[in-house]
């Protein structure tokens, strides 16, 4: 793979599944893997984080037999927003009971309250048998706002930065957000990863409106690959009997109308509902990738060079 990178690991919406009809695709929910420069960014903590944290203590014990001169595992965490869906995996992630691990966790500011503390109330301490403090690693989380941006620098912690006075240097990683509120309760962050002048958008859990999102739109133009909630068929999402409007997710129709609009070079649907099996998924696959390479249905391992 290249220095630009993902893999998707869960592309679940909802719920994980387990049955052998949801092999092909996959079971768990949502978690992005992303490699750039050298950087582990992983965006969401789905239950799919929990293979990506396997994979990583496969490696660092690969390169010594002492644990003590083992490589160290570092990674950025990006939280979309903290529906259980997007961090049930957070606490078994296993790098996180290493000592010499470093993770930084990012997510959308709280209100009334700090996302540590939201994070420890809902994942850790009574559904868990850790609580947050007593977590092995290095472990910071901060909530984030829209006019911040996060900096990268090659063998640099991130930082937090003013978006609107950061330069980024040619091997720098810039992260940019903004929060959307058109999923429920609390809204939802969309991030940017642009590294070397190319960039990947991810929106999971964002709802769009017919004709487009202006902003949205704006904020996703011309990006390498788009990574958009596709959960719904239209069909389903305007079912008379049980309709999805205002439920904060997208069909794979609107998926394609923001990637003509806003000029996305690839695109990618991700958050597939739970009750839709192998069969239906590869039909939808039929249906929209057949006659454009650019656009992917992915099941858990794909992984598609950006650089």
């Amino acid at each position: 793979m290249s220095e630009f990178s993902v893999k998707f690991r869960g592309v679940r919406g909802s719920f994980p599944v387990a049955k052998k009809e949801f092999y092909n695709y996959g079971g768990n929910t949502s978690c992005v893997e992303v490699n750039a420069g050298g950087h582990l960014i992983i965006l969401d903590a789905g239950t799919g984080i929990v293979d990506v944290g396997d994979d990583l203590m496969e490696k660092s014990i690969s390169t010594s037999v002492k644990p003590e001169e083992r490589k160290p595992i570092m990674a950025t965490v990006l939280l979309s927003h903290i529906h259980h869906d997007h961090i049930l995996g957070l606490t078994f992630f296993k790098p996180l009971h290493l000592k010499s691990t470093k993770v930084m966790v990012f997510g959308p500011e709280q209100v009334n309250t700090t996302l540590a503390d939201s994070l420890s109330e809902i994942i850790f301490g009574k559904t868990f048998p850790l609580d947050l403090d007593e977590i092995s690693c290095r472990l910071e989380i901060q909530g984030i706002c829209d006019g911040q941006a996060i900096l990268i620098k090659k063998d640099k912690k991130p930082e937090l930065v003013n978006s609107a006075d950061v330069m980024p240097e040619e091997d720098d990683i810039l992260i940019t957000f903004y929060k959307s509120y058109v999923h429920p309760q609390d809204g939802v962050m969309i991030y940017k990863i642009t590294y070397k002048n190319k960039s990947l958008v991810y929106a999971t859990d964002k709802e769009c409106y017919f004709g487009g999102d202006r902003k949205f739109i704006k904020f996703a133009k011309n990006c390498d690959l788009l990574i958009h909630d596709a959960q719904y068929t239209t069909e389903d999402y305007l079912n008379p009997c049980s309709p999805k409007q205002g439920y904060g997710h997208s069909t794979f129709d609107m998926a394609i109308e923001v990637m003509k609009q806003a000029k996305a070079k690839k695109l990618a649907f991700f958050h597939f509902d739970p009750s839709y099996d192998d069969a239906r998924l590869a039909r939808i696959k039929e249906y929209y990738t057949s006659s454009n390479k650019n656009v992917y249905l992915p099941n858990e391992g794909l992984e598609i060079s950006i650089l």
